[in-house]
């Protein structure tokens, strides 16, 4: 079992553990997906004058980098911003690790009108140690957690799976 730990496989972890399982195991419900769609289409149109998608090792696609160091991740809304939030400290955690330091974040929500500044703290980088581990326990899992009903199950593309 692959040990890379992905952007992706860091915000499905503070989604929802069983997603992320099914994620790692290459069970995809999301292509379709209304929600997927939507924020497809607002990624194409938003922010068309910056650099977009930068793929670093195939472990991090950052939405767009501006000037100052400043890294930026877009989402469609603040429904799951705890995950996005840890998403875009991974961003930071990974590349600190590869030696780029003093790094800015923000998380842009167009639809919204608002950012939001995320920085990496020791306490972050300490959790994200303990995430990482995790992820990869649940990646060489044979069977997916247990299912929990949450807010964002009647929204989630794997839905229906879960209740099977």
């Amino acid at each position: 079992m692959e040990s890379r730990v992905t952007g992706v496989m860091v915000y499905y972890y503070f989604v929802c553990k069983r997603k992320l399982w099914y994620f790692c195991h290459e069970i995809n419900m999301e292509a379709e997906h209304e929600n997927v769609m939507l924020g497809k289409i607002l990624d194409e149109h938003s922010y068309q004058r910056d650099d977009k998608h930068i793929n670093i090792d195939n472990v991090i696609n950052i939405d767009f980098i501006r000037e100052h160091q400043e890294l930026h991740e877009v989402k469609k809304s603040r429904a799951i911003e705890e995950a996005g939030i840890k998403q875009v400290k991974y961003y930071l955690y990974y590349l600190k690790q590869r030696g780029v330091y003093e790094l800015k974040a923000r998380i842009d929500y167009p639809l919204l009108k608002k950012t939001l500044t995320v920085e990496l703290t020791e306490e972050d980088e300490k959790q994200m140690e303990l995430v990482i581990s995790d992820i990869l326990d649940i990646k060489k899992s044979k069977i997916p957690p247990g299912f929990e009903q949450m807010k964002i199950c009647k929204n989630c593309a794997y839905h229906d799976l879960c209740l099977i």
